[in-house]
């Protein structure tokens, strides 16, 4: 499993600033969410992905990374399924032109959407996860169908639903014009009943001069409020405005 973090700020500047005491917290969790590391940021038109297979803890391209000015961002931190590899080809965020995707969940089996992704799309595919095929399978819809990513995002979830068992479908989407985080556990999945209830749940927090979302583990205080199971938050680049669309994972 892994961890995620979002924001969108209205003047770019460095995520140690921006993110000010929130980054620590959260590169702490790569103590045990440690293998690997990604990074999304967007300032303007501009997007810089850097990723790395060490723990961010400890890794100096990561604290680069973080000093970029940005005014929209997405950071990962992995924590490898069972059986899939630590390599570059599997670390998040995953791209394709403009969108930065990652994900923090499973589910089984991963070739679940294999046969609803464009053939192009899966055989350009970097590595071996189920959270890569999640995102080639948004990524053909926006491509096919004309539709918007959240649509995408919504359909791909009731794809997945009706076709898989899953931990977890938390991820956040970037792209030109807004950050989208979409929330979902299975709360009788292995990990689930492991970890507790509150393992998958995602936060957010909207300022006036920047709009911040992240998985559990470092938001704390009143400002924050949970992000409902079966919800996708749209945070627009452009002015700030968020919005909640409702999302089910049946077909």
């Amino acid at each position: 499993m892994c961890r995620l973090l979002g924001v969108v700020t209205r003047v770019p500047r460095p995520l140690t600033e921006t993110l000010g005491g929130l980054l620590e917290p959260f590169t702490a969790l790569s103590h045990e969410h440690a293998d690997g590391w990604g990074i999304a940021v967007r300032s303007g038109r501009e997007q810089i992905i850097t990723r790395g297979t060490d723990p961010a803890h400890a890794s100096p391209a990561y604290r680069a990374a973080t000093r970029g000015l940005a005014d929209a961002a997405l950071l990962h931190l992995r924590l490898a399924s069972p059986g899939l590899p630590i390599r570059p080809g599997n670390t998040h965020p995953f791209v394709a032109g403009t969108l930065a995707f990652a994900h923090n969940g499973f589910f089984s089996p991963r070739e679940a959407l294999d046969d609803l992704i464009e053939p192009e799309l899966l055989a350009g595919a970097t590595g071996d996860t189920d959270s890569e095929r999640f995102f080639l399978r948004v990524l053909s819809r926006l491509r096919s169908e004309n539709t918007d990513p959240v649509d995408a995002l919504a359909h791909t979830a009731a794809d997945i639903g009706s076709r898989a068992t899953f931990g977890s479908l938390n991820c956040l989407l970037l792209t030109e014009s807004a950050l989208y985080a979409y929330a979902q556990e299975d709360p009788e999945s292995e990990v689930s009943r492991r970890r507790g209830p509150e393992f998958f749940r995602m936060h957010y927090r909207i300022g006036a001069t920047d709009a911040v979302v992240t998985s559990n583990g470092i938001a704390t205080g009143e400002e924050w409020e949970t992000l409902p199971y079966g919800r996708i938050l749209e945070i627009r680049r452009s002015d700030l405005r968020v919005s909640t669309h409702a999302v089910t994972t049946a077909a």
